[in-house]
């Protein structure tokens, strides 16, 4: 089944590693095949990998959408989640279905799943 997509005016979206920016209009679309996609909300710049598990998301994020260069990422992911999990060790589950949905492929999982742990360090800072 396709996936519908409805852009406002102006959002950018990812679609298999390129960047595409609506135009002044809402735009509606289908994509019919199976790709990596991100909103415009879900997509972090890489100046706002600016703590520990937002570096987590973003590298999870260049996995997503960057597959050429995986195994590159996927040691930089394995050296942030080990660094992480020493920091703050009631992390482990959480980081432990991030990194089994890595595993498996299930790598927009794993992004939402980042979001928790963003959230979760948020609330152990504060």
């Amino acid at each position: 089944m396709p996936l519908k997509i409805t852009l406002k005016p102006n959002e950018r979206l990812i679609i298999a590693g390129a960047i595409i920016r609506n135009g002044n209009a809402t735009t509606r679309f289908l994509v019919e095949n199976t790709v990596p996609i991100l909103r415009e909300k879900d997509i972090m710049r890489e100046a706002e990998a600016n703590s520990p598990a937002r570096r987590i998301y973003y590298v999870i994020q260049l996995i997503y959408v960057d597959p050429d260069n995986l195994t590159s990422y996927h040691g930089t992911y394995w050296n942030l989640v080990r660094d992480f999990m020493n920091a703050v060790p009631s992390s482990l589950k959480l980081l432990d279905d991030i990194s089994e949905n890595i595993l498996s492929g299930n790598t927009y999982k794993a992004l939402r799943l980042a979001r928790k742990l963003m959230a979760y360090e948020t609330e152990i800072l504060a």
